[in-house]
Order: structure tokens, then C-alpha cells, then sequence
């Protein structure tokens, strides 16, 4: 009897790589994706790394399945746009060994800044997508995935949801299967994306795409679930759980292949149903396309495109009956905070009391925008703090962007803010980026990168030097600040702040969930010295709360020993203890 094991969907996926005999595995850490690369590392037959970011982790999978070895490449949605360039010319070259992509979308923007459907952009590409429903497809399509990606010579998506990624569910083991090493051939006809062959291998792509559509038919991924045949649903992924939750008598059909879909066997199921419904997340990418080929459906009319869906609203939207019987219970609000002894805290406290506004990135430190530190205005992908600050020097002037700075992490300016930086450089930009280096990827779960000196799989390695990297390409005033250090860095601030040239402030220290130091000292408040001014709580640390009478109290619990607070009393009603 083969074993069987409960496994999250990100182990899954894992899994799956590791059964169909993989070699190769890419990847940028990104919730809910992350655990993928995180599980791929437990195999060791796998080579698997962290690349910089998507589209060199895209890269480096199409190169090994060009050589002629099974390769995976994982990644969030949003990082999909980022390995978007690769992608669409990879769905034209082809592959040679199996190339499979699993991208994880965000419903309910759980760790997002939006809820794009990989979908569209599959269609765009014209890449095969299958989308499975619990922890054993996820590793069953993984398999499949490889299977279609060599016969039909694409590279094809497997698309996962934080909510399939993080679940668990039963899964059977079963052996690795190693194919054959691809022998490669050179073929510049099918590698080289020139515009003379690129025009023949679009018809490749077309072709290949009406031959998927037909036998996507007979695939065991699509499948009819016929039962009471006067109401039916078209279904994929997790909502076909909660259709079968929410309608157990009612006839399905579950599509395990999203693009392209199998029109034939669609057409059947809704010829023998007498009220079709369509029940997808987010977009409606299904229910355009059936209902352009002239078959009557329920969808979006009913249903939300935003956020998850759930068995109460599937009932509500079909028949209005609604499960929440009573009121759900009262939850006290937890607003996103930075952790006690946070580095980033300390850089932004010295930002508020200068008064600057952060161009912001993707990271821990956008909680700089939330009150009371306040101080990050703008947050709209990976790398475009540097970019954007830039854009509004270009447009306003210098003196405009004298209150302004760039705020980026180690990992996000590793990903594609060198890129940006080398455009304020070239461009001949004025403005101060600050590098906040916490030596991880902080927000993700720590995992490490190309300046932290280790690899995905422990290996240590060399550790770019960021302050040498600023000055190579061309930044000629950069300058390593400890990040508690708040004298200093205000100094720093003012001095870089007024220059007419471009600058980089580094602030070192590390993630204080990575600190393994024991915690030598505290910070206890004094009450009987406390003046009651509230300079202690500016800087927004849970550790500190306010008493009754207006004293504060530091929760021994909580302190990490940072100092943040004794450094803002000038009362002297913070003592420094040994612990």
C-alpha cells in the first residue's frame, strides 16, 4: 500500500515536482508561492535556488528544459508580470524537456497590492493552464503538467490560490520517475525568437492551442459530474469545493484545464443542464468565453469578482439563503504593526521627525504608511520606490523631492531596484535612496538572497557587497548608517536630503526575528519621572503601552532591548536593565 501523508498545496506542488522526476527548480519567494522552493529543498536530487527575481528565475528553468531536463520555476501572480517577457516568448520557442510554471493568485489580497487572474495573462501568452482543487491534484497536475508540456512542445501553468497553497489535504507518495535527458539539438529555427521565425512559430501556437481544446475533451483533469440536471455548474479549483458543499445534489463540471478550455465537452454539459451557472474567482475568464459561443450561463451578474468565495455566499447568490444565522462574534481589531526592536521602525522615526515622505516598495517596511510612523506615501510594485522617485524629480524639480526619499529593502533592491538606481544614475537624477538592509527577505519568511552571503539550499556563497554595488554604477556618495543609530542617521538624512546629486543611505541591522543574540538588557519605564509627553510612543512600538494616568509601561515580554524608546525620553524616565 503506498503511503499516504497530509500535506499543504505548496508541498504538494513539491511533491508533484519531485515524482515527475525534475531536476531544475527557480524561484523568487512570494506568499503564497514561497513553501514550494521552501519543500522543493528536501529532495536533493532537485538543484533548486532563489533568483534575484521572477524573470531570471523563468529564464533559468526555460534554459534547463532547452538543455533537456525537466525544470519547474514557481512564483505569486504578481511576479508572473515581472518573468512576463520570457514567458510570452517561451510559449512561441517551445521546450525541449517538460517546462512547468506554478503561479500562486491572491484572492482577498491577503499579502497583494492586487487580485489579477494568471488566467488572463496565460491567455495572453498562450500557455495551457490547469488548475487543481485540493493537495493531491496539486501534485497529480504537477505530473500531468510535464506530460502535456512534452507532447504538445509549450511550456505550460499550474495555478494555485493562497487558499489551495495553504491548506492541507491528503496525498499519496508515490516514486520518483526520472525520464530520459532530452538530447538537444540545435534548432535556431524554433530557440531564436527573430521576427522571420517568430512569425511561423505563432502558427505553432495556434495550432497547438486547437489541439489541446479538442482532446482537452478526454482529459481525466475535465470532467462531468452529472447528478440533479436541472441546475449545473462549471467549476474549477477550490470553488469547486465550495459548489460542492453548497450544492451536493447538483450536476458539475470540474475543469482542471483553464486554457484552453474544452469547448466540446462545455457544450455537452450545458445541453443536458437546465440552468448553467459559472463559479470562478475574480475574473470572469470562463464565463466570457462560454457565453461568446452562445450558451446561456449565470456568472458575474451574481457573483463578486473580488476576494474569495465561500459556501454562505454561493447559497446567498444562487437561492438567497444565508448560513450566518446570528451576528459573528466581536473581534478586536489587529492593525499590521512592525515587530518590537523592528530596525525599520527606528530608520522611520528619525523620517517623521524630518518630515520626509518614502517613496515605498514591497516589503515589511510599508508599514511605514500606517500611523502613527506615517511616513511611506506611495507602495506600488517591486523596485519602483527608486523609479518613482525619480519620475517626480523629472517632472517637479529638484527642490520638489527635497522632503522626498526612496525607501527599499536589501532583497526588493537585489530584485529590480539596481535597475532603477542605474536609471537615476544614467539619467542624471537628483534624490536620496535608502537602502534598509535587514539581511533577509524579511517579509516572506526569511528567506535569503544574493547579498546575504547563503543559497536556498544552505550553501554559503558569495555576498554582494551593496555599498560597493551603489558605487559601481556610479552613485558617488553612499553611506552605512546603523539602523539604531538615530543620531547619526539624522545627520545623514539632512546632509543627503539637500544634495543636487543622487545618494544611498544604508541602514544596517538585522531582522530582529533573525537576532539569534540572547537578549542581554531591557527598557523599563520610570513612572515616577514619566512628564507624560508621549515622545516614547511615536515610534508606534507594541511593547510600549500607555497607563490611565497617562505613564507608559514597557512589556517585558515584548522588548527586545532596541533602546528606541530611551533614546526619544529626555526625561530620563526610561532605565536600561539587565536581563
Amino acid at each position: 500500500m503506498k503511503e499516504k501523508v497530509i500535506m499543504l498545496g505548496n508541498e504538494a506542488f513539491a511533491r508533484g515536482a519531485y515524482e515527475a522526476g525534475v531536476k531544475v527548480s527557480a524561484a523568487y519567494p512570494g506568499t503564497p508561492s514561497t513553501e514550494i522552493s521552501e519543500n522543493i529543498i528536501k529532495y536533493k536530487e532537485i538543484y533548486a535556488e532563489w533568483s534575484p527575481n521572477e524573470k531570471v528565475a523563468m529564464e533559468v528553468a526555460i534554459g534547463a528544459s532547452i538543455s533537456g531536463v525537466r525544470a519547474l520555476a514557481s512564483m505569486k501572480h504578481v511576479g508572473l508580470n515581472v518573468a512576463a517577457d520570457p514567458l510570452f516568448t517561451a510559449a512561441y520557442t517551445g521546450v525541449n524537456a517538460g517546462l512547468v510554471v506554478v503561479v500562486a493568485d491572491d484572492p482577498g489580497l491577503y499579502s497583494s497590492q492586487n487580485e489579477q487572474d494568471t488566467r488572463a495573462v496565460a491567455r495572453a501568452a498562450k500557455v495551457p493552464v490547469l488548475e487543481p482543487a485540493d493537495s493531491k491534484e496539486a501534485k497529480d497536475f504537477i505530473k500531468f503538467a510535464y506530460e502535456l508540456s512534452e507532447k504538445y512542445d509549450t511550456p505550460v501553468i499550474v495555478r494555485s490560490t493562497t487558499r489551495l497553497s495553504h491548506s492541507q489535504g491528503m496525498v499519496e507518495l508515490e516514486e520518483r520517475v526520472v525520464p530520459e535527458d532530452k538530447v538537444y539539438e540545435r534548432n535556431t529555427a524554433k530557440y531564436v525568437m527573430m521576427p522571420g521565425n517568430a512569425k511561423f512559430r505563432h502558427l505553432a501556437v495556434e495550432q497547438r492551442e486547437n489541439a489541446m481544446a479538442l482532446e482537452g475533451c478526454k482529459y481525466p483533469v475535465n470532467r462531468i459530474e452529472y447528478q440533479d440536471k436541472q441546475i449545473g455548474f462549471i467549476t474549477s479549483g477550490i470553488p469547486y469545493q465550495y459548489v460542492k458543499e453548497a450544492f451536493p445534489e447538483a450536476s458539475v463540471l470540474k475543469l482542471g484545464l483553464l486554457n484552453p478550455l474544452p469547448r466540446n465537452l462545455i457544450e455537452e454539459f450545458a445541453d443536458n443542464v437546465d440552468k448553467l451557472y459559472i463559479v470562478e474567482e475574480l475574473d470572469p475568464v470562463i464565463e466570457e468565453q462560454v457565453k461568446s459561443w452562445g450558451i446561456k450561463a449565470v456568472g458575474k451578474e451574481i457573483f463578486t469578482v473580488q476576494g474569495e468565495y465561500s459556501v454562505n455566499l454561493l447559497r446567498t447568490a444562487v437561492n438567497g439563503e444565508n448560513l450566518n444565522l446570528k451576528a459573528p462574534a466581536e473581534v478586536p481589531q489587529r492593525p499590521p504593526i512592525l515587530c518590537p526592536g523592528c530596525p525599520h521602525r527606528s530608520v522611520f522615526s528619525v523620517m517623521n521627525k524630518l518630515k520626509l515622505h518614502g517613496a515605498g516598495d514591497i516589503g515589511c517596511y510599508t508599514l511605514g504608511a500606517v500611523a502613527p510612523l506615517s511616513v511611506v506615501d506611495t507602495t506600488i510594485c517591486m523596485g519602483a520606490s527608486i523609479s518613482s522617485l525619480h519620475g517626480m524629480e523629472k517632472a517637479r524639480g529638484k527642490a520638489y523631492i527635497k522632503n522626498w526619499v526612496a525607501v527599499i529593502g536589501d532583497s526588493t533592491f537585489m530584485h529590480t531596484g539596481i535597475n532603477s538606481l542605474m536609471n537615476m544614475v544614467y539619467n542624471q537624477s537628483t534624490g536620496t535612496v535608502l537602502i534598509l538592509d535587514n539581511s533577509t527577505t524579511g517579509m516572506t519568511g526569511h528567506q535569503d538572497h544574493a547579498a546575504t552571503g547563503k543559497t536556498l539550499m544552505g550553501e554559503t556563497t558569495y555576498s554582494i557587497d551593496l555599498e560597493a554595488l551603489c558605487k559601481a554604477i556610479g552613485v558617488k556618495h553612499v553611506e552605512v548608517v546603523p539602523a539604531f543609530d538615530t543620531d547619526k542617521l539624522t545627520k545623514v538624512l539632512k546632509e543627503e536630503t539637500a544634495r543636487e546629486e543622487i545618494s544611498v543611505i544604508i541602514t544596517k541591522a538585522p531582522c530582529v526575528l533573525l537576532n539569534k543574540k540572547k537578549i542581554t538588557s531591557q527598557y523599563r519605564a520610570i513612572p515616577s519621572a514619566c512628564k507624560k509627553c508621549g515622545m516614547c510612543l511615536k515610534p508606534g512600538c507594541p511593547a510600549i503601552t500607555k497607563n490611565q494616568d497617562g505613564t507608559v509601561w514597557i512589556n517585558d515580554t515584548m522588548c527586545n532591548g532596541c533602546g528606541l524608546c530611551y533614546g526619544s525620553c529626555k526625561f530620563n524616565a526610561i532605565e536600561k536593565v539587565e536581563v
